[in-house]
Protein backbone atom coordinates (compact mmCIF):
# COMPACT_ATOMS: atom_id res chain seq x y z
CA UNK A 1 0.00 0.00 0.00
CA UNK A 2 2.88 2.54 0.92
CA UNK A 3 4.65 1.38 -2.76
CA UNK A 4 1.63 2.46 -4.05
CA UNK A 5 0.77 5.91 -2.56
CA UNK A 6 4.70 6.82 -3.15
CA UNK A 7 4.53 5.82 -7.62
CA UNK A 8 0.87 8.40 -7.21
CA UNK A 9 2.70 11.21 -5.14
CA UNK A 10 6.35 10.89 -7.43
CA UNK A 11 3.98 9.85 -10.61
CA UNK A 12 5.28 12.33 -13.11
CA UNK A 13 3.66 10.49 -16.98
CA UNK A 14 1.32 12.67 -18.71
CA UNK A 15 -1.86 11.51 -18.77
CA UNK A 16 -5.72 11.62 -19.84
CA UNK A 17 -8.77 10.56 -18.58
CA UNK A 18 -11.95 11.00 -19.82
CA UNK A 19 -14.72 10.22 -17.23
CA UNK A 20 -18.67 11.22 -17.30
CA UNK A 21 -18.09 13.80 -19.78
CA UNK A 22 -15.19 15.52 -17.43
CA UNK A 23 -11.42 15.41 -18.91
CA UNK A 24 -8.71 15.02 -16.42
CA UNK A 25 -5.09 15.99 -17.74
CA UNK A 26 -1.84 14.91 -15.01
CA UNK A 27 1.57 16.56 -15.09
CA UNK A 28 0.96 19.30 -18.09
CA UNK A 29 3.24 21.84 -18.65
CA UNK A 30 1.02 24.63 -19.72
CA UNK A 31 -2.34 25.98 -20.39
CA UNK A 32 -2.10 27.67 -24.41
CA UNK A 33 -5.82 28.78 -24.72
CA UNK A 34 -8.88 28.78 -22.90
CA UNK A 35 -12.50 29.56 -24.51
CA UNK A 36 -15.96 28.09 -23.80
CA UNK A 37 -15.95 26.39 -27.13
CA UNK A 38 -11.45 25.30 -27.12
CA UNK A 39 -8.92 24.22 -24.57
CA UNK A 40 -5.67 24.12 -25.31
CA UNK A 41 -2.80 21.64 -22.95
CA UNK A 42 1.28 21.65 -23.91
CA UNK A 43 2.64 18.79 -22.41
CA UNK A 44 6.47 17.82 -22.85
CA UNK A 45 5.09 15.23 -25.74
CA UNK A 46 2.94 17.79 -27.48
CA UNK A 47 -0.47 19.04 -27.09
CA UNK A 48 -4.11 18.05 -26.62
CA UNK A 49 -7.12 20.10 -27.73
CA UNK A 50 -10.17 19.97 -26.08
CA UNK A 51 -13.72 21.06 -28.18
CA UNK A 52 -16.83 21.02 -26.91
CA UNK A 53 -19.79 23.33 -25.34
CA UNK A 54 -19.64 25.40 -22.05
CA UNK A 55 -15.97 24.15 -21.35
CA UNK A 56 -15.18 24.86 -17.91
CA UNK A 57 -12.09 24.44 -15.23
CA UNK A 58 -13.54 22.76 -12.39
CA UNK A 59 -10.33 22.05 -11.21
CA UNK A 60 -6.90 23.39 -11.41
CA UNK A 61 -3.73 22.40 -9.82
CA UNK A 62 -0.44 22.66 -10.73
CA UNK A 63 0.07 19.57 -12.13
CA UNK A 64 -3.46 18.72 -12.51
CA UNK A 65 -6.53 19.98 -14.90
CA UNK A 66 -10.24 18.99 -14.51
CA UNK A 67 -12.10 20.42 -17.99
CA UNK A 68 -15.74 19.56 -17.82
CA UNK A 69 -18.95 20.72 -20.08
CA UNK A 70 -20.16 19.37 -23.17
CA UNK A 71 -17.03 18.03 -24.80
CA UNK A 72 -17.36 17.04 -28.26
CA UNK A 73 -13.59 16.12 -29.46
CA UNK A 74 -10.19 15.29 -27.98
CA UNK A 75 -6.84 15.76 -30.61
CA UNK A 76 -3.55 14.76 -29.53
CA UNK A 77 -1.34 17.08 -31.51
CA UNK A 78 2.30 15.32 -31.25
CA UNK A 79 5.71 16.03 -31.74
CA UNK A 80 7.61 15.37 -34.75
CA UNK A 81 9.84 12.37 -34.45
CA UNK A 82 8.36 11.34 -31.26
CA UNK A 83 8.08 7.25 -30.35
CA UNK A 84 4.52 6.68 -28.74
CA UNK A 85 4.82 3.25 -26.93
CA UNK A 86 1.88 1.60 -26.46
CA UNK A 87 1.31 -0.82 -23.90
Amino acid sequence: MLRDLRNYILENEFKINYIAGKVNIVNYECIDHFSDEKVMIRHSSGTVVIKGENLIISKLLNDEILISGTVKAIELKWLKNLKVKLP
